[in-house]
């Protein structure tokens, strides 16, 4: 068994060049940040739609409690009365803006509207001055029956309460 120096010194085979480690490792390493970036931004997205759905089915609940509120019906236990939304849209009553927010939770911005379907009529039940600068609105409408006046002028709506959110950027 000969072996030549020479053979042995010549055989590039079996080694590793350094440049190949720094890149195969920067690429794994970049691969990794990607990685963690796409799975970040999908949480995210997902805590927020999951965010908006609590928000929304709030918002349902409530303006279902605020058709159904004694202190808003008309003649019949199925009708508003525009004469309670006039009531509690004048400046002057504060103190029942205050007890119809109060019904709710302290932590929430949200204000509510009342529209005829034709558009003639609306009210805006609002505690102080309601901004929605840089800021989500998570809404929800239903359908109700709004007397004007009388039982025999009954025309159709919607109440629709309007949950404020700060916006996460």
């Amino acid at each position: 068994m000969n072996l030549n120096m020479s053979s042995f010194i010549s055989d590039d085979s079996a080694f590793l060049e350094p440049n190949n480690d720094i890149i195969a490792t920067a690429m794994v390493v970049i691969g990794f940040v990607v990685f963690a970036a796409i799975l970040s931004k999908t949480f995210i997205a997902f805590n927020d739609n999951s965010q908006a759905l609590e928000s929304y089915e709030q918002a349902a609940m409530m303006a279902k409690d605020i058709a159904s509120s004694p202190s808003f019906q008309g003649s019949r236990p199925e009708l508003i009365s525009a004469e309670e939304l006039d009531r509690i849209v004048d400046p002057s009553a504060d103190k029942e803006r205050y007890m119809f927010f109060q019904r709710f939770s302290p932590n929430l911005d949200f204000y509510v509207e009342a529209v005829t379907d034709d558009g003639n009529y609306q009210w805006t039940i609002a505690e102080g001055t309601v901004s929605r600068d840089g800021r989500d609105v998570i809404a929800s409408s239903i359908p109700v029956v709004i007397e004007l006046g009388s039982s025999a002028r009954c025309v159709p709506g919607t109440i629709t309460v309007k949950i404020m959110q700060n916006r996460w950027e």
